[in-house]
């Protein structure tokens, strides 16, 4: 089955699938909905070159040029940024402080990044249990109506019965592979925000630089 032929098929299936197959619609446009918005946080606005970005603030704030590295960090939306410009306006020297306040920064950024991930996977779900509600429907009226006397299109009913499930399971496909696709991003953010953090504290504390991770 070519592109166009599945496409065909899958169409015909939501124009016969009735009120299930319009509500796994609705249900994969939500998804999509919340898919592009979460692109938008974690891919466009939150995301940056953090390895450079990385190693900018840290000479500048290792050469005491704290305010141009304020002035680079307030300059970006990046969750990054954020993170420095919440340590560096503080102005702290004191570590314990510092790490005090990294971690509270980090409880305030990270969670954006991964909120509303976990309503893709309950659209997923209900994609799929729409679906298999869909095809049980149709294989009842098949068979009640096989049963009644009228068998002769019986293997048909049973065939449009199953489009409601791969309507349902193309929906639910394309949601988790962009769920899992932001949650890798999002992990790849969270854990330069972490050596970040670590970094920069010991820039402002004037310890020796630590790159985790790296040789």
């Amino acid at each position: 089955m070519n592109t166009a032929t599945a496409a065909s098929w899958y169409m015909d299936g939501v124009r016969s699938g009735g009120p299930i197959a319009i509500l796994i619609l609705l249900v994969g446009i939500g998804g999509l909905a919340v898919m592009a918005e979460r692109v938008y946080v974690i891919v466009i606005r939150s995301k940056n070159n953090g390895r450079m970005f990385i190693e900018r603030i840290i000479q500048l704030v290792r050469g005491g040029k704290i305010d141009e590295a304020i002035k680079q960090c307030a300059a970006s939306t990046a969750a990054l940024p954020d993170m420095g410009l919440i340590m560096l306006r503080s102005r702290s020297k004191d570590e314990i402080n510092l790490q005090q306040l990294a971690g509270a920064a980090a409880l305030t950024i990270i969670p954006r990044l991964t909120h509303r991930l976990h309503y893709l996977r309950t659209f997923a779900l209900v994609a799929v249990m729409l679906g298999v509600l869909g095809t049980l429907h149709g294989i009842s009226a098949a068979l009640l109506a096989a049963g009644a006397g009228s068998n002769a299109n019986l293997f048909t009913a049973l065939g449009e019965a199953l489009r409601p499930t791969a309507l349902g399971l193309v929906v639910a496909m394309v949601l988790q592979i962009g769920r899992g696709y932001l949650a890798v991003q999002a992990e790849a953010i969270t854990g330069e925000i972490h050596e970040f953090s670590a970094r920069l504290i010991n820039a402002l504390i004037d310890r020796p630089d630590v790159r985790l991770g790296h040789r």
